[in-house]
């Protein structure tokens, strides 16, 4: 038992990520349609480089999507289309009528009883046309009527009973108004403008267009189209090795592959089906791992990004699982480009494709025509990668989605050819999802920047904005510590020189060796390289006070940080930067001045923590190199060689790089470049004649 304790406890790190690729494989599996893979890959234009196809049982030959859509245009022609009279609108119709008219002859005439044989007369006249128009109809001319002739085919519901006829039998609005105005005008002795207006304004669509009743005619026409033309017998030679996949053949393996799926996802075969996906979910996982553990160890052991690649990829399997399912149509839509994007971003390039080759390969095996996808997914990849192998600027992500647009119209117009042998098999709605595909990976921008809140992360983009002199806060700094901010400018050169030879991020400690010291910025003039007039604040206190100052610029640093939302591997910086050594000078001066007195070693020591990886142990390093060859009386190459080595020494004497993974081969690697940049900045110079 205490020798499985002890393995879990040296081994604990290697077995959480192991849980987490675990869990990952778990949520995949789950994910997967269950249904089986015909095994056999063909495409059209291609030969059958498999051996000769034998129909394992009898199956119908399905129509192809053209042959289907012909015959529904073929069977629509005869289509009829479906009108309904509205008798209740008719009867409310006749109601207004007689209250238009009484109302209109009463402000016209105001009811004289002279004139009320007169007025009975013109309303009778008025019901009687109107009754007319009524009884033939007034028919809404839609889009379906228009243009056509007075023969076309109608079907008019009236009560429920259904009356085939044509559309010139009714009226329309325009040929109503006609109407009326013919009748008018055979009649005497009547007031024919009152009732020519009254019934214009009274004339209303009394048989409508029925969308719902022709709509199901149209699905009854499209149901008895038959799917299917021939059959395919039990033991028939379906294609031989070598053959052609003619358009013909590709119908007849459809039809096989379809029939086979769906035969396979509902038998006992499930739980194989179930057994296969764990292996291959398990091998590409266990793959990915693998690639982390032995060549990504760094990535490996930082339990955020290892589970920010493992989201990207189930998140995405997810999406074309859910693509596949109910719109298949619609697959070329996914931007599978976010994840090397994203990847690449955080880490990179090559963790980037490894990462979507294994997503390629997993969602290869749920996607249909899965050879087409890989192939274009893998070169669209290749050249998202491509493009973001220097991202400086977030404005290149524009001309990344442009390139993925590019490559996509490329590979599938390349395919088409192959396949089809002319341009006109060419499907244009394709180019619009690639489109859609390419612009969608943009949304990486806004992505990267929750991703890096989320997981506490950091990009060369985000490094790039804040080592802009012009930031804010680096503003600040060279206003009110101009000695501060050009030591920072020259420990930042020496510290990125030195990590990009030892292998470390050089964006990343140019950045921290930018914002290290800004816990100066409260009290520049505490601090002897900002004191340009001769008066030294610190005469006048204690050797104690003045090392609590100095030591106090590191947790004002790191509070000033905080208030601007600086990320916390900038932070990481201020906070190490002097390790847990002591203020020397103040510490070497109370301890002289006081020979006999016990000197507190904790008033003037820092308070840490000490570095803990390459680029905090160089940037402690720069720091104190740099500030110390200030003090160089004379800088030649002697001085240098021997200041750079003594400061150093005493760093690893004082065990201040014992967390971080810097090795002797490394810190003997930064000793050489220190002392090759120390010597270029104090090169003897000409002395000219005065």
């Amino acid at each position: 038992m205490k020798r499985i304790l002890s393995y879990l406890r040296n081994h604990y790190a290697v077995i959480t990520k192991g849980l987490m690729f675990v869990f990952s494989i778990v949520v995949l599996v789950l994910i997967f349609p269950k249904e089986g893979k015909f095994k056999y890959e063909f495409g059209k234009g291609k030969p059958w480089m498999h051996e000769n196809l034998i129909a394992p049982f009898d199956f119908a030959i399905l129509k192809s999507a053209n042959e289907i859509e012909a015959e529904k245009q073929e069977v629509l022609k005869d289509q009829k289309y479906y009108f309904k009279t509205d008798i209740d609108l008719i009867r409310k119709q006749q109601v207004e009528l007689l209250e238009k008219f009484n109302q209109t002859w009463t402000t016209k005439y105001a009811d004289s009883p002279k004139l009320v044989n007169r007025k009975e007369r013109n309303r009778d006249i008025c019901l009687v046309i109107y009754d007319s128009i009524l009884d033939r109809g007034v028919i809404e001319v839609n889009k379906i009527l228009e243009g056509k002739q007075k023969n076309f085919p109608i079907v008019v519901i009236t009560n429920n009973v259904a009356e085939e006829t044509t559309f010139g039998v009714f009226f329309t609005i325009q040929t109503a108004d006609k109407f009326i105005r013919s009748h008018v005008n055979n009649y005497l002795n009547i007031d024919k403008e009152l009732i020519t207006s009254t019934l214009e304004n009274s004339l209303v669509y009394t048989i409508k267009y029925d969308s719902e009743v022709t709509e199901k005619e149209q699905q009854l026409l499209i149901k008895k189209i038959s799917l299917t033309r021939g059959m395919i017998q039990t033991g028939e030679l379906i294609i031989a090795r070598g053959e052609l996949v003619t358009n013909e053949k590709y119908q007849e393996l459809e039809s096989l592959r379809m029939d086979y799926e769906s035969k396979l996802g509902s038998s006992y075969k499930y739980a194989g089906i179930l057994v296969g996906q764990i292996i291959l979910l398990s091998v590409s996982m266990v793959s990915l791992f693998l690639f982390l553990l032995f060549f990504r160890i760094e990535v490996f052991s930082e339990n955020k990004k290892v589970v920010l690649i493992l989201l990207l990829i189930v998140l995405m399997v997810m999406a074309t699982v859910l693509v596949v399912k109910y719109s298949p149509e619609y697959l070329y839509l996914l931007p599978v480009c976010l994840i090397p994007i994203i990847i690449g971003v955080f880490s990179d390039t090559r963790l980037a494709l490894f990462s979507y080759l294994i997503t390629i390969i997993i969602t290869g095996l749920i996607v249909p025509n899965s050879y087409e996808f890989v192939f274009l997914q893998i070169f669209a990849g290749i050249v998202t990668i491509l493009s973001i192998v220097k991202l400086e600027r977030r404005s290149q992500f524009f001309l990344t989605s442009i390139m993925i647009f590019f490559t996509y119209s490329v590979i599938y117009t390349g395919m088409t050819l192959i396949k089809e042998g002319v341009l006109e098999g060419i499907n244009y709605m394709y180019f619009g999802f690639f489109a859609v595909s390419a612009v969608l990976t943009l949304f990486s921008y806004p992505m990267i920047y929750v991703f890096e809140k989320i997981f506490g992360l950091i990009t060369d983009v985000t490094l790039m904005e804040l080592s802009n002199t012009n930031n804010k806060l680096l503003r600040e700094l060279a206003l009110k510590a101009p000695g501060t901010f050009q030591h920072s400018m020259q420990m930042a050169n020496l510290a990125e020189d030195a990590v990009y030879e030892i292998g470390g991020n050089p964006l990343l400690v140019r950045t921290g060796a930018m914002y290290h010291d800004i816990g100066k910025i409260n009290d520049p003039l505490f601090f002897v390289e900002n004191q340009s007039t001769g008066v030294n604040p610190h005469d006048e206190l204690t050797y104690e006070e003045s090392a609590g100052i100095i030591i106090d610029h590191v947790i004002t640093g790191v509070e000033k940080a905080k208030k601007h939302k600086l990320p916390e591997q900038i932070i990481d910086f201020i906070r190490t930067h002097h390790g847990t050594r002591k203020t020397g000078y103040f510490y070497a001066m109370a301890k002289k001045d006081n020979p006999e007195e016990n000197i507190d070693d904790k008033v003037f020591t820092y308070h840490g923590p000490e570095p803990f990886s390459k680029e905090t142990s160089v940037l402690m390093m720069a720091d104190t190199v740099e500030a110390a060859s200030r003090s160089l009386k004379n800088p030649d190459e002697e001085a240098i060689n021997k200041l750079v080595e003594n400061v150093i020494d005493n760093q690893l004497a004082s065990h201040q790089f014992d967390n971080a993974d810097v090795t002797l081969r490394d810190i003997r690697k930064i000793k050489k470049i220190f002392k090759k940049k120390l010597k270029n900045i104090y090169h003897l110079r000409i002395e000219y004649p005065e």
